[in-house]
């Protein structure tokens, strides 16, 4: 995500495009990642981690390629769409293989130390990108997430092999198509000022919308254990944990998708100047997970996720000021929120189901919380449209306060790991 996102502006000059149509690049691939991160979960138990890993990040490299070498936007957006998908499975494999293999605080821990390289890896790839960027074009900075192919040879022998001792009941493709429709619908609406798209075409994705929504509620009320089961949605602070990540997530990708062309607008300074100052707030995601680790057996969930709300909502609206060294500053307290709650939320949820449904749950929490990577993104990049850049960020701030007020009011935390241990004996 982020050595293209600093590629947006040369993407725009260079495609002849408004600034607000570029976000498709990274929501496309935000929302692709989304809808893959469920299929995954479900895939895992049934081909093992080892073959999912293989298979996604194939389809994330082939992807990103098709996006470096292609001659539109459309070329473009369907090569991050692509590369976004096997993104997000080869992420919940890693995760599965987490799950898989510890428990408890060795897994909280690993978590942790994964968030950490998550968040120091995405501020630093402005830097990447705005090497690429100066040095090879637009079109390199694109390529960046082939690298994972070559690291097949080393990240393949350490998966598992195996496939998971669970029941394999048949695959609810009819859930799993609604749940895809219902995201891509969503999203694309959030766009449709900035992408031009026509009334019918808008009444036809709100129609989509909310066919597909009926017909996904319908199915997680008549089939239990359908692509959606109601026990892994039901369970008790799943969805009020998933509704604050996605907050803090959202606030976090809008403002990444919004840094490189603040700072760019105000200085004048190039893609390498701005990925380089811009790569301060990287070193800021392995102090987050390191302060997160020791707080998270002192305060309970809902008050850290709270507070990462704030520090993700002070952070938009401080770029929303637009000063170079206020964008900064935003970044690396956006930086802090997102490590900070993927650390503490993706750790909490193997304890809120039952060990059977570890998979399907991180799966389905990971599309919803990494949605609102598409979601923050392609608001600021439809507002962006109607309202100056700092503007839109400012409105998108409503995101990470919504997900503090989650926090306080549902307050996912200690009463609700209690009762999922008590389910669960090897929580």
């Amino acid at each position: 995500m982020g050595a293209p996102s600093i590629a947006l502006p040369a993407v725009g000059r260079s495609l002849g495009l408004p600034f607000g149509a570029t976000a498709w690049v990274l929501a496309g691939w935000a929302l692709t990642s989304a809808l893959a991160m469920p299929l995954t979960g479900r895939l895992v138990p049934r081909w093992g981690t080892r073959r999912v890993l293989v298979l996604m990040t194939v389809t994330m490299a082939g992807g990103s390629l098709v996006a470096a070498f292609a001659p539109s936007l459309l070329i473009l957006v369907a090569g991050r769409l692509i590369g976004g998908f096997g993104a997000g499975g080869t992420m919940i494999a890693a995760y599965s293989a987490l799950t898989g293999l510890l428990v408890s605080k060795e897994r909280d821990r690993a978590l942790g130390t994964v968030a950490a390289f998550g968040g120091m890896a995405s501020a630093c790839g402005t830097l990447v990108g705005g090497v690429l960027t100066a040095w090879l074009g637009w079109r390199a900075a694109m390529a960046v997430p082939a690298v994972g192919l070559p690291l097949l040879v080393f990240t393949a022998r350490l998966a598992p092999v195996g496939q998971r001792d669970t029941p394999r009941q048949k695959l609810d493709w009819g859930g799993a198509v609604a749940l895809a429709v219902l995201g891509g619908a969503f999203v694309t609406l959030l766009q449709a000022r900035s992408t031009g798209l026509s009334q019918p075409v808008i009444l036809a994705l709100v129609v989509a919308a909310v066919l597909s929504a009926a017909i996904l509620v319908r199915r997680i009320r008549r089939r239990p254990d359908g692509f959606v089961p109601r026990r892994v949605v039901g369970a008790p602070g799943f969805l009020t944990s998933a509704v604050a990540g996605l907050a803090i997530f959202g606030g976090y990708y809008a403002l990444l998708f919004a840094a490189p062309s603040l700072i760019e607008g105000n200085t004048g300074w190039g893609s390498l100047g701005v990925g380089a100052v811009l790569l301060p707030p990287a070193l800021c995601s392995l102090v987050a997970a390191r302060l997160i680790r020791p707080l998270t057996s002192r305060l309970r969930t809902w008050q850290i996720t709270a507070v990462l709300g704030v520090l993700s909502m002070t952070g938009m609206l401080l770029g929303a000021l637009g000063k170079p060294v206020f964008v900064v500053v935003a970044l690396a307290l956006a930086v802090c929120g997102f490590t900070g709650a993927q650390a503490v939320l993706f750790g909490l949820v193997p304890r809120l189901v039952a060990d059977e449904d570890s998979d399907t749950a991180q799966g389905l929490f990971s599309f919803l919380v990494y949605g609102g990577s598409s979601i923050g993104t392609a608001v600021v990049g439809g507002l962006a449209s109607a309202l100056s850049l700092s503007a839109a960020l400012a409105v998108v701030a409503i995101l990470p306060a919504a997900g503090v007020a989650v926090s306080v009011l549902g307050r996912p935390g200690e009463k609700t790991v209690r009762q999922a241990e008590a389910r669960s004996p090897t929580a």
